[in-house]
């Protein structure tokens, strides 16, 4: 099993943050890049605990589909998604969120497995851990960019 963890210190209210977090609009604006769309579950507005939402993306030029469930919510300090269908062997995605005299530190951590075993351990090394090291950094400057210069989240 591999870790990727990100944080990004956010000019915001710990509650703007952990709303902007699980706000599935702003997560599918966030990844324009790789065309990606929630198609099935909650896929628009706030997601919560026992909810789903499907996304479908294009990453290493194929279109994939990931399907997660909110397993932990402790708002506003925390949830935890995990995958429930998708190209991964496993996909837990804990999301953790504290208040600072500025604002907010939001802290990422991925715990994954790629499939195929042995060969699947070596893509994430070779280059699963960077790709989901930029993905999650990406976002996560994405949301701040949203929190911080925007009314969008009050």
């Amino acid at each position: 099993m591999a870790t990727v963890r990100t944080q990004i210190d956010i000019d915001a209210p710990l509650q703007r943050v952990f709303d902007a977090a699980r706000d599935i609009t702003l997560h599918v604006e966030s990844q324009a890049g790789a065309k990606e769309r929630a198609v099935a579950g909650v896929t628009s507005g706030l997601i919560g605990l026992e909810q789903e939402v499907t996304f479908e993306a294009r990453h290493f030029g194929f279109r994939l589909r990931h399907t997660s469930r909110i397993v932990e919510f402790e708002p506003p300090h925390r949830f935890v998604d995990s995958m429930v269908r998708g190209v991964f062997a496993s996909f837990v995605h804990e999301h953790r969120f504290e208040a600072t005299p500025r604002g907010t530190l939001m802290v990422d951590v991925l715990e994954y497995s790629a499939p195929l075993g042995p060969l699947g351990r070596l893509a994430e090394w070779l280059f699963l851990n960077r790709y989901l090291f930029r993905l999650l950094r990406d976002k996560a400057q994405g949301l701040k960019l949203a929190v911080e210069e925007s009314t969008r989240f009050p």
